[in-house]
C-alpha cells in the first residue's frame, strides 16, 4: 500500500470516527409517514426516533428540500412533535452463514423461533450486488423440484425464475412446501411476505416439516407488519440466497408473494405523494419488482445458482392484474394454478395449458420436449371438446386425435395429480411422460394400420 493510500485511509477513518452525529426532530406525522428536519440523511438510511422512554426505527423513503420522509419499521406509539431523530450509522449489516439454516427470521434479520441470537463473523447488505448479464452462466442444467407435472412438462432449469400464479386458497403454499421438501437444491430460502400471520407457523410445522427446515432459511413478515418491514423481508430473502449462491451452492428461493411486495411499495409510494398510474399502482412498483427479481438467477460460470419461484396472487383469478402482467413479462416462465381443477379435487391444481417454462427447450432432450408438447396438445384438445363429449354430441371415430385424447384423459389426469407426501425425481417424471406418450402413439399407429387393412380391397 502506498503512502497516499495510507493517508487516504486514515482520513476516511478519522472522518468516520470523528464526524459528529447531527440529530433532527419530528415535525409531522400523517398515517404512517413521518416528516422530520435537521439532520443529513439519504434515501434508504435508517433513523431512530426517540421521545422519553419510547423509540422506534424508521427508514428514509423520500425528501422535499430540507424535509425528509420516514416510514416506521416498528409499530408507532408514544411519539409527538419534536421527537428526536438520529441517523443510525452502522447500516443494514445482517449476520449470515450456515448458522442461518433451520432458522426463522423477520424482515430485520432478527430470530422469531426463540432459538437465540444469530452469531456470525460474516455479514451482508440487503441491497446485494448487480451481476453483469454478460458474466452470468446460461441456464443449461435441470433442477428437480419433486413435482411430477413440473419436472416433466414444465421442466425447471438451474437459475430460472418462474411465477406461480394463483388466486387465494388454490394450494400455492402447499405446492411451495412440497418443492422445499423434495428439491435437490443445496439450500432453500423461503420468504413469507405479507401473508396471514397464522400461516407462518402452519407452513413451517405442517407443510415444511422438520426435515425440510434443516436445510432451509425462512424469512417471515406477516400482513400486520409495516410496509417497510415487508419489503425488507423480500430483500433479506434474496440477499441470503445471494450469499449461498456466492458460496457455490445451488439455491431454491421461494417467495410468497411478489404481489404483497408490490402492494407494500404502493403503500409507501402513495404515502410520500407519488401519483398512482396503472390501476392505483405508482410507477415505482413496476421499477422495484424487476430490480428484486434480477438479483436471482445464475452467477458466473462454475459458480452457484438461485432458482426462484415467486407466487403472484391473481385477485379474482384475473391474470391481467397489473402486477401479474408485469411479472409474467420479466420471469422465465409461469405456472398457473386453476381454481376449477382445485374444485375438482386435483392437487396440485396446475393448469398445464396456461403454463410454460421458457428455459425447457434448452435443457431437456428433444424426445422429452416432443413428448411434453404432445401431452399438452392432447390435454388441450380434450378440454376444448369436453362439453361436446359430456353431452354425447361427439361420435367416436370422427377424429382419431380426439379419440386418443379421450382414451388418455384418465391417465393424463392421474399423471398430473400428486399426493402431499409423494416425491418424483426428474428421471422418474420424464420416464412416466415418455411411457404415456409412446404407448399412446403406438396404439394409434396400430389402429390406423388396422383401418387401412380393412379399407384395402381383398
Amino acid at each position: 500500500m502506498s503512502n497516499q493510500d495510507v493517508l487516504r485511509w486514515m482520513n476516511q477513518e478519522c472522518h468516520f470516527f470523528c464526524a459528529p452525529v447531527v440529530s433532527g426532530q419530528l415535525t409531522r406525522m400523517v398515517g404512517l409517514t413521518m416528516e422530520a428536519i435537521g439532520c443529513k440523511v439519504k434515501v434508504g438510511d435508517r433513523c431512530k426516533v426517540e421521545q422519553g422512554d419510547d423509540s422506534i426505527e424508521a427508514e428514509v423513503v423520500g425528501f422535499d428540500r430540507e424535509r425528509f420522509f420516514l416510514m416506521p419499521i416498528e409499530p408507532v406509539q408514544g411519539l409527538s412533535p419534536g421527537a428526536k431523530v438520529t441517523p443510525i450509522l452502522d447500516g443494514d449489516q445482517i449476520p449470515v452463514g450456515n448458522c442461518l439454516l433451520g432458522r426463522v427470521l423477520n424482515g430485520a434479520g432478527q430470530p422469531l423461533d426463540g432459538l437465540g441470537d444469530i452469531v456470525s463473523n460474516e455479514t451482508l447488505n440487503l441491497e446485494g450486488n448487480i451481476i453483469n448479464p454478460m458474466q452470468r452462466a446460461p441456464i443449461r442444467d435441470t433442477m428437480n423440484v419433486g413435482i411430477r407435472a413440473i419436472n416433466s412438462i414444465l421442466t425447471v432449469g438451474r437459475g430460472q425464475r418462474l411465477g406461480l400464479f394463483a388466486g387465494s386458497g388454490v394450494g400455492k403454499s402447499v405446492l411451495l412446501g412440497m418443492m422445499t421438501k423434495f428439491t435437490d437444491a443445496d439450500v432453500c430460502v423461503v420468504g413469507l411476505v405479507g401473508e396471514r400471520g397464522r400461516e407462518v407457523q402452519e407452513f413451517i410445522q405442517d407443510i415444511l416439516g422438520e426435515e425440510g427446515l434443516k436445510r432451509a432459511v425462512v424469512v417471515a413478515s406477516p400482513a400486520d407488519d409495516s410496509p417497510i418491514m415487508r419489503m425488507r423481508a423480500a430483500s433479506l430473502s434474496t440477499a441470503i440466497a445471494e450469499y449461498f449462491r456466492d458460496q457455490g451452492k445451488n439455491v431454491l428461493l421461494l417467495m410468497d408473494s411478489l404481489t404483497r411486495y408490490g402492494q407494500a411499495q404502493r403503500e409507501i409510494a402513495l404515502a410520500v405523494g407519488e401519483p398512482p398510474a396503472t390501476k392505483g399502482y405508482p410507477p415505482s412498483v413496476f421499477a422495484k419488482i424487476p430490480k428484486l427479481v434480477e438479483r436471482t438467477g445464475n452467477g458466473p460460470p462454475g459458480g452457484g445458482s438461485i432458482t426462484a419461484f415467486y407466487t403472484v396472487l391473481t385477485e379474482g383469478d384475473d391474470l391481467q392484474d397489473p402486477i401479474a402482467d408485469s411479472a409474467r413479462a420479466i420471469l422465465d416462465g409461469h405456472v398457473v394454478l386453476s381454481r376449477r381443477l382445485a374444485e375438482e379435487g386435483q392437487y396440485p391444481a396446475i393448469d398445464i395449458e396456461a403454463s410454460i417454462s421458457r428455459a425447457m427447450p434448452q435443457i431437456v432432450a428433444p424426445e422429452t420436449l416432443k413428448a411434453a408438447q404432445t401431452f399438452k396438445y392432447l390435454y388441450a384438445l380434450y378440454q376444448e371438446n369436453k362439453d361436446l363429449i359430456s353431452v354425447g354430441a361427439y361420435s367416436a371415430g370422427s377424429n382419431p386425435e380426439l379419440d386418443l385424447a379421450v382414451r388418455l384423459q384418465p391417465v393424463m389426469k392421474s399423471f398430473l395429480a400428486q399426493g402431499l407426501d409423494e416425491s418424483h425425481s426428474l428421471e422418474e417424471s420424464e420416464r412416466g411422460l415418455n411411457l404415456i406418450i409412446n404407448e399412446a402413439m403406438g396404439a394409434q399407429r396400430q389402429n390406423q394400420a388396422q383401418q387401412q387393412n380393412q379399407t384395402q380391397p381383398q
